[in-house]
């Protein structure tokens, strides 16, 4: 079988809350006493976004190209790993199609800045902010008000005419062109017939 069209993934990311760092989601620095522990900048929303998109191709995870235990990735911008994952997408075929996502978070209140947020996202994903969705619920009940969760769903759909395809058509229709031109031509300046199209033998619907 030949690549579905259509490809779903899903990605899930959870930080503490830690003192005396950044508090670093959706590519952006927020006002907060306290930031996300992570090896990286601990953005939960944009390491969810790359699981899900390395995962619609599947690809592997955030882990398998960046081991949290390598001293290059310490501290490292989010949007590094999301790159990469745009570019597993690109080089499989796909393009994304939307994001929906969900933060849980005690605080801060994600609703003010929800539309910068999503315009940010879409920014780093090179796609219209009406192809991102970013919501946020509080944890009731779960006992996880020290901590930040995000689930990430993207859709990605295969690109149906890649560039090297469509040169390549651009290159064939061109030759027809010419050899049309070169046709008339000959037919009008010198007599010569134009190249007569051979018919099939047989009808190939009465072929079974």
């Amino acid at each position: 079988m030949g690549k579905t069209d259509i490809r779903v993934g899903f990605g899930y990311d959870s930080h503490e809350f830690k003192a005396g760092v950044p508090l670093r989601i959706g590519g952006m620095t927020l006002n907060h006493p306290e930031g996300l522990a992570g090896h990286s900048d601990g953005d939960v929303l944009l390491h969810a976004i790359t699981d899900a998109l390395l995962g619609a191709v599947a690809a592997g995870d955030i882990g398998s190209f960046f081991p949290p235990g390598d001293p290059r990735w310490k501290d490292a911008d989010s949007a590094i790993f999301l790159n990469l994952a745009l570019e597993e997408l690109q080089h499989a075929g796909y393009g994304v199609v939307n994001v929906d996502t969900t933060l849980i978070l005690a605080a801060p209140k994600i609703s003010p800045i929800a539309g910068e947020m999503c315009s940010r996202v879409a920014d780093l994903l090179g796609i219209g902010i009406e192809q991102v969705s970013i919501k946020a619920k509080t944890p009731e009940g779960l006992n996880l008000d020290h901590a930040a969760q995000c689930h990430a769903v993207v859709l990605v759909e295969r690109v149906q005419e890649p560039e090297e395809l469509k040169s390549m058509e651009a290159v064939i229709e061109s030759q027809r062109q010419l050899e049309d031109v070169v046709d008339d031509l000959l037919s009008s300046v010198h007599g010569v017939p134009k190249k007569r199209v051979v018919s099939p033998v047989y009808d190939t619907e009465d072929i079974t």
